[in-house]
């Protein structure tokens, strides 16, 4: 049996993790699958329970599944800027380092139906069909940070620090996937201006030369592609950067598709277990009003059963549906426009189970 762990977490999280599970439950039972899951808190939620914003015992049972399914975590309930005091974010973070999940995919493709949401024109992204490798346990996120106080002055400070081997196994898996793909890679850094960009890029340039040297490989710094991704993202195909800047660079990519509701995202490591969430964060300015947009939340379903579980059949199917559902002109708000038909969350869910349904 195969078990996912179940994290609703704060804000449209469990509204959209619902719509999932819907789908997730009638494949369990029309395909027989063999998979059970079970449910805990994380972010603000476990923080007003646990005084922490995640437990351990929950954080064994992440270890202990085959895969991770993720809501959303964060809110301005639990902002703050005291040193010491927990933030849901921090729960993340501990996640994705006590599991080992270095690399993070962020799918960017352009729904044919949805081309006219997005706020370019039509013929600088149609077609576009991008995959954002992001390293998720190194960087400046997990480096030393401190805020120190004194009469005269207050200061603070990150600290960016890759180790090589970071760097080498994030780089492989992308060179692995471009050789599947276009063949062709793009690296991202700040190698003119940062000690550990120049790191980063010497051992790019290293792994491509003994092992994949077949593959076309370009730099870019950073401010440069983050301006090339607006211009001509067609020119991109897998994307492969630091945490940071791959935080920053699939954010600003997801709005190439019209919405950042619409792209999941994958936390792998070396074997099957990885944790799936949407790209979007918990929006709780829309929390309980039905018009959060729970595609990517299914989605990254379909993520899940493809990379962790192997059910290709099944992560196409649902794909298949999201698309059939778009294409028949239904939207929630974040991707209405006139001509198209608004619904909530749940009956966008229905539509894309009911899409499903029809297949079988």
């Amino acid at each position: 049996m195969k078990k996912i762990m179940v994290l609703p977490g704060d804000g449209v999280g469990p509204e959209i993790i619902g719509e999932a599970l819907k789908i997730l439950d009638f494949l369990i039972k029309v395909d027989n699958l063999p998979i059970s899951y079970d449910f805990g808190d994380i972010g603000g939620i476990a923080i007003d329970k646990y005084g922490i914003p995640i437990k351990e015992d929950i954080l064994q049972e992440c270890k202990n599944s085959g895969a991770v399914l993720l809501g959303a975590v964060g809110g301005p309930k639990w902002d703050t800027t005291e040193p010491g005091k927990p933030r849901p974010e921090d729960a993340l973070l501990k996640v994705r380092k006590e599991l080992g999940l270095f690399a993070n995919l962020r799918p960017v493709k352009i729904y044919k139906p949805l081309i006219d949401a997005s706020t370019l024109r039509q013929e600088v992204i149609e077609g576009v069909d991008i995959i954002v490798f992001r390293e998720l346990t190194g960087g400046i996120y997990f480096g030393k940070k401190e805020r120190i106080s004194s009469k005269n002055d207050e200061y603070a400070y990150d600290t960016e620090i890759y180790h090589k081997y970071e760097i080498e196994r994030i780089v492989r898996l992308a060179f692995k996937t471009a050789k599947l793909r276009k063949n062709k890679i793009t690296s991202v850094d700040k190698a003119n201006i940062l000690e550990s960009s120049r790191l980063w890029r010497e051992t790019v340039n290293e792994i491509h030369k003994k092992e994949f040297s077949d593959v076309e490989l370009s730099h870019m710094y950073v401010d440069n592609a983050s301006m090339q991704l607006i211009r001509n993202p067609k020119q991109f195909d897998v994307i492969v950067t630091t945490n940071m800047f791959g935080d920053i660079l699939s954010d600003e990519a997801a709005m190439i598709s019209g919405s950042i509701g619409m792209l999941p995202s994958a936390s792998l490591r070396d074997d099957n277990l990885g944790m799936y969430e949407p790209v979007h964060g918990s929006a709780p300015d829309i929390c309980g009003t039905g018009k959060a947009n729970p595609i990517a939340q299914i989605l990254s379903l379909s993520m899940l059963l493809r990379f962790s579980f192997g059910f290709e059949k099944q992560a196409e199917n649902i794909e298949k549906g999201v698309n059939e559902v778009l294409a028949d002109g239904y939207r929630t708000a974040d991707i209405y426009s006139k001509g198209t038909r608004l619904v909530t969350t749940s009956e966008m869910g229905d539509l894309i189970l009911n899409s499903l349904k029809s297949m079988y």
